[in-house]
């Protein structure tokens, strides 16, 4: 079995500060949300063993703010950025770790979501896969190369608001 968080970074801030998109960093309440979310993982004893993430400034601050032990090997991959999702999926494929965290942008994160889970989870937010959106989802496969469209159940689904 895999597991994979698959996980939107939270809020960014769009009032000041650069005008390129990708250095946008995130806002006071999506700083507070990424911490909160680190310890949802932690309350659920949900530790990844490898992250993927996108190299902007909001998901690479996102994940800094998950306080997640400092030896988890850890991939920036500019491929990552504002990724559709079959690139997401294709970097999965590629994925080493057991319990893998990818941290990325709408709308490739939440449709990656959707796509891969034979069943959606009944949470009100899911399909609008909201900035801290995060799924756990269980793959019955013995490598990453099997992951597929429709192969994956959901474990946990939470939002900001919800914690």
């Amino acid at each position: 079995m895999k597991r994979l968080i698959l996980m939107r970074h939270a809020k960014s801030d769009w009032s000041s500060g650069p005008a390129n998109d990708h250095d946008r960093p995130l806002n006071p309440r999506g700083r507070k949300a990424a911490t909160a979310l680190g310890g949802w993982l932690s309350s659920h004893e949900i530790v990844p063993d490898q992250v993927l993430s996108s190299t902007s400034a909001r998901t690479t601050e996102t994940l800094k703010r998950l306080n997640l032990p400092p030896e988890i090997d850890t991939q920036f991959l500019r491929t990552l950025y504002l990724a559709p999702a079959e690139v997401i999926l294709n970097t999965l494929q590629e994925a080493k770790g057991d319990c893998v965290l990818m941290i990325g942008h709408n709308p490739g994160i939440g449709m990656t979501a959707e796509a891969i889970l034979e069943t959606l989870p009944a949470h009100p937010k899911f399909t609008a896969y909201p900035s801290g959106a995060t799924l756990v989802a269980d793959f019955d496969i013995a490598d990453w190369s099997q992951a597929d469209w429709g192969n994956a159940n959901a474990r946990h689904f939470t939002v900001p608001r919800d914690l």
